[in-house]
């Protein structure tokens, strides 16, 4: 097994760290300014809020689109220029405060972001092994919280001195510069296993693509609906939900480095039963919740629960040919927003109706998730 210390010396970990960082950055300043955003500026209500959301989640599940753009591009520069586009969309999304206007940039970013998502995944996956992965992945999402944190502290500073244009057009730049560095600092490619090209959907695969897609379902009620939760019911200003953010992503920081040797002792099957079945109660005390702390603490709980969320990756590539990475990581993608595109605007109709019940929705994921790690098998050695 290599050590941490020569995982970080190869040129494709500081170019997956710089780019992880200002993506990182760039996305938690659009989610830490949009819920407040909408419901101050551009006066959305709870279902235009879930129509937002949804057409958020729609590129995810265009995400097979990768796969045929590889047909015609490398890896490399479709990361560079997903990137951009994502850093692009936030730039732009504080200068239309309307229903219309949040559609189109919030589908512009989200381009970007869930394009970046599937070829960052792959690159990683194809450049470490099977133990060094695990290693790799939550060291690379420790740089997503550490970025998340740097741009929460920078928004909790100056808002109230900035006006949300400039806030989302700061957020917003720092992926663009870094796309813009990464089009000149490309890693070597030299001894990777060659990926099909193409479209890749195996029998064999059916557990990753179900777990997958329980696990879309399931993140929506987190990323809409518990956010809304705390601003709409609980009147979390922004300045409150900044610092939830910042709090979130210090305890990512610490924590995420430690998930990758928890794959290696313990297991896939382990961490994910553990995880699910904190969610499902995560989930239910979200249905009776009537307090702004407890809804705060569960909405931290909720977060941590999605460092785990890595395993599902490193199960894939243990039972996975090599070859089928590439166009499997963005299939997965596809996969795991399949049911994340309905469940914001479902749900958003459900809150008009009883505010609990997207978290009841929620909690049926969570228990269909648990249900499926039983079937959970790795092979002895890959």
């Amino acid at each position: 097994m290599s050590s941490f210390e020569e995982i970080k010396s190869r040129p494709i970990y500081t170019y997956l760290m710089i780019l992880t960082l200002a993506q990182a950055a760039a996305f938690l300043g659009w989610n830490a300014l949009y819920t407040n955003f909408a419901v101050e500026i551009a006066g959305l209500d709870g279902q235009q809020n879930g129509a937002v959301q949804s057409i958020r989640e729609l590129p995810g599940l265009l995400s097979i689109v990768v796969i045929f753009i590889l047909l015609y591009m490398r890896e490399v520069t479709l990361t560079s220029l997903a990137i951009m586009l994502c850093g692009l969309g936030v730039m732009a999304t504080g200068w239309f405060p309307t229903f219309g206007g949040q559609i189109v940039w919030t589908f512009v970013l989200s381009c970007g972001f869930h394009w970046f998502e599937a070829t960052n995944q792959s690159l990683t996956l194809q450049y470490f092994s099977v133990t060094e992965a695990p290693l790799a992945i939550s060291r690379l999402r420790a740089m997503t919280a550490l970025g998340s944190l740097a741009m929460g502290l920078v928004i909790y500073f100056m808002a109230g001195r900035l006006d949300y244009r400039w806030l989302f057009g700061l957020a917003g730049s720092t992926a663009v510069a870094a796309g813009l560095w990464s089009l000149f600092h490309r890693p070597a490619s030299t001894g990777l296993p060659a990926q099909k090209r193409g479209l890749v959907f195996k029998k064999m695969y059916w557990l990753f693509y179900v777990m997958t897609c329980l696990s879309g379902a399931r993140r929506q009620i987190f990323t809409v609906f518990a956010v809304f939760l705390l601003v709409q019911r609980f009147h979390f200003t922004l300045a409150d939900m900044s610092l939830l953010f910042l709090l979130n992503n210090l305890i990512n920081w610490l924590l995420n480095p430690y998930i990758g040797l928890a794959i290696n002792a313990v297991g896939e099957k382990r961490l994910l039963t553990a995880k699910y079945a904190v969610v499902l109660a995560v989930c239910v005390a979200y249905v009776f919740c009537q307090s702004a702390w407890l809804a705060a603490s569960l909405y931290v709980i909720d977060q941590l629960l999605f460092c785990f969320t890595v395993s599902l990756r490193t199960y894939f590539q243990k039972i996975a040919e090599p070859s089928d990475i590439a166009p499997s990581m963005a299939m997965g993608v596809t996969i795991n927003h399949i049911a994340a595109v309905a469940v914001p605007f479902v749900g958003g109709v459900l809150w008009m109706l009883d505010y609990r019940l997207p978290f009841i929705m929620g909690s049926a994921f969570a228990l269909a998730s648990l249900v499926m790690t039983r079937f959970i098998k790795l092979p002895a050695q890959k």
